[in-house]
């Protein structure tokens, strides 16, 4: 679905997630304190891995690096398949709420992450689902997948708060600009434009500009 940016307000607002009051301030965040608590998290597990259970620096990196990778992919999955369900732009509906309100308001600082309440039962959840499986490795993987999705926050907030950079961040800046003012139904990666490549949802460029 094609939107043009004068379809959007472009500062911060008002907007209101839940009308209860009190979920509606709890469900805005500053985005330092999600950044804080991830890139943190993923540091400390697998500090915690090596010191405590004194695996080898190759395992860590190994599974750290599988983690962050496999975060990207759920980012993608999540952005495509659950945050643009049909009924995305439709007040009051889940979707609406989960990704809708970001997409009519794409400037508003304060919608552009998750509460930090329930990232962090999330990520508590991701723990111990990974330890199930990997063992004391799942404790390097899921530092990974933490690290990806602050890192996943970062990119996100200096697409939506500042200007095109000039570094390597200005193609993750063009593409997720593409998705939110051009063609919804591309570029979903945030973070990584891998899997856009991999499952042909990366958007022409040259055509756009066209």
């Amino acid at each position: 679905m094609s939107r043009k940016p004068s379809d959007y307000t472009t500062q911060e607002t008002d907007a209101r997630i839940f009308k209860n009051p009190v979920l509606n301030f709890l469900g805005k965040t500053h985005i330092s304190i999600p950044l804080i608590i991830f890139f943190g998290a993923g540091v400390a597990l697998s500090s915690y891995a090596f010191l405590v259970y004194h695996l080898s620096l190759i395992s860590i990196i190994s599974y750290f690096i599988c983690g962050l990778l496999f975060f990207t992919l759920i980012e993608y999955l999540m952005h495509r398949f659950l945050y643009h369900l049909p009924s995305v732009y439709e007040e009051g509906r889940i979707a609406y709420a989960l990704h809708g309100l970001h997409h009519k308001y794409p400037k508003d600082k304060k919608l552009l992450v998750m509460p930090p309440v329930m990232s962090v039962l999330l990520a508590s959840l991701v723990l111990g689902i990974n330890y199930l499986i990997f063992g004391e490795n799942g404790l390097a993987f899921t530092g990974g997948f933490l690290f990806g999705y602050a890192a996943y926050l970062s990119v996100h907030f200096i697409v939506h708060a500042f200007k095109p950079p000039k570094n390597l961040f200005k193609e993750l800046w063009v593409n997720h600009s593409i998705h939110h003012y051009q063609d919804d139904e591309k570029a979903f990666g945030v973070s990584s434009p891998l899997w856009d490549y991999v499952f042909g949802t990366m958007p022409n460029k040259k055509q756009l500009r066209k």
